[in-house]
């Protein structure tokens, strides 16, 4: 039986509303987790991962056996999207934001150490590579709702 919250979310109406890139990063800059996409194998992939923000950049940790630590260490970096959210699931309202850009190991022992201790990884593996990602194209959608 559908409780009183989920009947009145059937009734909202809803709508789209695009946002502009600061918002896109307040948004990114308050949350701690979202999902990578990478290619592997030539196929798209997508890993769930804790990030910090940076000074417009998005940095995250991985290990060794990671398919985006390969892609990332190979040339000039890997091109990726990270998108996170924070969706009401009863009331579908919330946001997205999707950063797409190029993902790069971070070299500089000075800014590894830094990066180790700002973001803690939120499994218990050993995340010995720090990626950064800096995107070229940022975009994001608010999920608005309001009784009609």
């Amino acid at each position: 039986m559908a409780t009183e919250e989920q009947i009145r979310a059937r009734v909202m109406r809803r709508q789209t509303v695009e946002l502009v890139e600061s918002e896109c990063w307040q948004l990114l800059s308050g949350v701690s987790l979202g999902r990578i996409v990478f290619t592997q194998h030539a196929l798209p992939a997508i890993r769930p991962v804790n990030h910090q923000i940076d000074d417009q950049t998005i940095v995250i940790r991985s290990h060794l056996g990671a398919a985006i630590v390969a892609r990332a260490a190979a040339g000039d970096g890997a091109v990726v999207c990270y998108e996170a959210d924070a969706i009401d699931p009863v009331r579908h309202t919330g946001w997205s934001v999707i950063a797409t850009g190029m993902a790069r190991l971070v070299n500089d022992p000075a800014e590894i150490s830094r990066y180790e201790q700002l973001l803690e990884p939120w499994v218990d593996d050993q995340m010995d590579y720090v990626i950064a990602i800096k995107p070229e194209i940022i975009t994001g959608l608010r999920l608005v709702g309001w009784c009609a």
